[in-house]
């Protein structure tokens, strides 16, 4: 089967496991003391511009928000999302398993506005009757989002000042974070990133790595004995080498950026051959993450000969499908694709 389903269903670039079979021999000391992770970690603030930069290594996407997001909050606050957000819908309410409710805002194609959170931020100071309610203590944002879609420079400067007003930290969960960088026509990089955010992560998972994930704080903005929080939401590894030498691999040489990069050419590619045949946007996506409104008749053809995922009922005939790509993804992979496309819409 073909399959543009997700972004993770091949295993690591071959940099990578290079690198992990030279170095499998060497005895390290663990859970991410050893040299390897230091040298990714000062990779990883020169690339962001900050130089005194805190950086840990955790194991997946959803340890590592719920990571975040508990050690960030008091026990009496939550964190506010967009509806959509990914700690919202589909991390199986890991947020809320550490004591924190997740306040979610209207979404705007997976983004929220920031006059909205301005008002629910000051709605809630207003309130006579906020001592009694759940604090907003952090704002979460996806970069790229759910569906997609990019922050502005500006939208996420806006977002920024609001929270920096507010005195509450801007969390951005990164995990497609290379793909969002490499796209046509963004004016955000990673350096702005870590200057209007208070803590973002840097994904593996999704861009090479076999697991993975670098969690940010760029000015030296780790909680209290977040090393030991880490360990206790079961995020940290004993061989901390491995998430070390994955990310030293992908921040040498550009490597990171370069396969973000191809992931967005090839979706690029996926996107014309789209249009090509007529199959209409649910929304303009510029990243590896393309929504295609499709008849059911033609979901239940084409989920024949290839993987790809629902994402939402539109009506009774139509469903949103996401076609992804990923690092790997190759023209052979696209252009087959489109040959099936031909065949199951002829």
């Amino acid at each position: 089967m073909l399959s543009f389903e997700n972004d993770y269903a091949e295993g690591a670039h071959e940099k990578i496991l290079a690198r992990l079979i030279e170095t499998n021999r060497e005895q390290l000391p663990g859970y991410g003391t050893d040299h390897y992770c230091a040298e990714a970690k000062e990779k990883i603030r020169n690339a962001c511009e900050c130089p005194d930069a805190d950086v840990f290594f955790l194991v997946g996407g959803t340890q590592t928000n719920a990571t975040v997001i508990d050690g960030m909050l008091a026990p009496y606050e939550g964190v506010i999302a967009a509806s959509t957000g990914h700690v919202s819908l589909h991390e199986a309410g890991a947020i809320e398993y550490t004591g924190h409710k997740v306040i979610t805002l209207p979404q705007h194609d997976g983004k929220i506005y920031a006059a909205e959170l301005e008002a629910c931020l000051r709605g809630f100071w207003e309130d006579e009757s906020h001592e009694h309610m759940v604090f907003p203590g952090m704002v979460y944002l996806s970069h790229p989002t759910e569906y997609g879609t990019l922050y502005t420079a500006a939208e996420l400067e806006d977002l920024s000042a609001i929270c920096r007003t507010h005195q509450i930290p801007l969390y951005m969960d990164g995990a497609r974070l290379g793909y969002g960088l490499m796209s046509h026509g963004t004016d955000v990089t990673l350096p702005l990133i870590a200057r209007c955010c208070d803590a973002f992560y840097i994904g593996g998972t999704k861009i090479g790595a076999l697991c993975g994930e670098a969690v940010v704080f760029p000015r030296r903005g780790a909680p209290k004995h977040f090393f030991t929080t880490v360990k206790q939401h079961g995020a940290l590894l004993a061989k901390g080498r491995l998430l070390g030498i994955q990310f030293d691999t992908l921040f040498t040489d550009g490597l990171y950026f370069q396969i973000s990069r191809h992931a967005i050419e090839m979706a690029e590619q996926m996107k014309k051959g789209f249009r090509d045949r007529g199959l209409p946007f649910y929304l303009e996506s510029p990243t590896n993450q393309q929504f295609l409104i499709l008849k059911n008749s033609l979901i239940d053809r084409l989920k024949k000969h290839v993987d790809f995922s629902l994402w939402e009922k539109l009506d009774e005939d139509r469903t949103v499908a996401r076609f992804a790509t990923s690092w790997a993804t190759t023209e052979a992979q696209v252009g087959r694709l489109m040959e099936i496309l031909d065949e199951v819409m002829s």
